[in-house]
């Protein structure tokens, strides 16, 4: 059984607690949060050990990994103190709020050989893995045009008195949302190189943008566009989509469903000429607990897998979501110079 311990109950810490409570291979063995009104809950219905300081429940539970979900701006402290001690960490993403926090916190989890990794859950979705698969085995060709994009009704009305409000919070459309895609377009493609122009929209929002649209180029062949707009009440919830194009041929791929098109008859096993479509429901693996879908389990028992040897640490690293930093480090660049 691997001790495991969480900071920050909030909906992504709660979330998280849930899959590992109910992991065969996970005993949680403290739950911290700076909120006695939460806390008392989880006193009263659960029998999980409860910390208002995580340092203290650090020195009495003593787990060996760790999960943080709290705001982005506590991350370059937190996740620090907790490597010091040699534990794994799972953390929420964006990694930090600043890629000089960010590149310190890859460099020390590299020297003291820890496993890491960050909440970009994109990554284990049955539809995305397989574009992933298609992209490798070459199927689409040479790459030269993807559109990455997300749009859901997230901040729809003014005033809104939360963290998201509050860029100091790491609040904002671009390290909220957008950065689940430019995670995504990285994963794809290789790292993006250079950002050629931006427009940071606020239509509801006073101190941060609430939609992004950005050119982004990987390589002189690969270029695409990123469009994330999170005050859309046209969706019923955000949804992620990827549309990629190659000499040899398209895809259209969202959480749910991936198209195929592919010019000529070679094709991967599965498809032929055409269009193709396949669902989530026949291209995700089974997992022992669902909750919100299958790819945050997936992620979980990734990382538990992860510490026990038995999975490579290779997916969402802090190098990985570093890079998805440096991105949005350029963004804001680009955002600033077209002002």
């Amino acid at each position: 059984m691997t001790k495991v311990a969480l900071i920050g109950a909030g909906k992504m810490g709660i979330s998280h607690l849930s899959i590992l409570g109910a992991h065969p291979d996970v005993e949680v063995v403290g739950v911290s949060d700076t909120s006695k009104m939460v806390l008392d809950v989880f006193k009263k219905y659960s029998a999980f050990p409860c910390f208002t300081d995580y340092e203290e429940m650090l020195a009495k539970a003593n787990p060996r990994a760790v999960i943080v979900a709290v705001p982005t701006k506590f991350h370059a402290s937190m996740v620090k103190k907790i490597l010091d001690q040699g534990k794994h960490v799972f953390a929420e993403k964006p990694l930090c709020m600043t890629v000089e926090e960010g590149k310190m916190l890859v460099d020390l989890a590299t020297e003291k050989k820890l496993v890491n990794q960050v909440g970009y859950h994109n990554k284990f979705l049955g539809t995305f893995r397989e574009v992933k698969r298609l992209i490798e085995g070459g199927f689409l060709g040479e790459l030269f045009h993807f559109e990455g994009e997300a749009y859901g009704p997230v901040v729809i009305r003014a005033n809104q008195g939360n963290w998201r409000a509050d860029p100091r919070e790491g609040g904002g459309c671009l390290m909220d949302y957008a950065s689940h895609v430019i995670d995504l377009i990285n994963y794809m493609f290789g790292p993006v190189t250079k950002v050629k122009g931006t427009l940071l929209k606020s239509f509801y929002s006073k101190s941060v943008e609430d939609a992004v649209f950005s050119l982004l180029e990987v390589n002189s062949k690969l270029s695409g566009t990123l469009a994330v707009n999170w005050s859309d009440e046209t969706h019923r919830k955000m949804c992620t989509s990827l549309t990629i194009q190659g000499n040899k041929g398209k895809i259209v791929c969202d959480a749910n469903e991936l198209k195929a098109y592919f010019k000529t008859t070679d094709c991967p096993a599965g498809y032929e000429k055409g269009w193709n479509v396949k669902y989530v429901t026949g291209l995700t693996d089974n997992v022992d607990f669902y909750l919100r879908g299958e790819e945050y389990s997936s992620q979980m028992d990734y990382f538990i897998k992860a510490i026990g040897g038995k999975a490579p640490n290779t997916i969402n690293t802090f190098q990985s979501a570093w890079d998805t930093d440096k991105v949005i480090s350029l963004i804001r660049e680009s955002a600033a110079n077209s002002n």
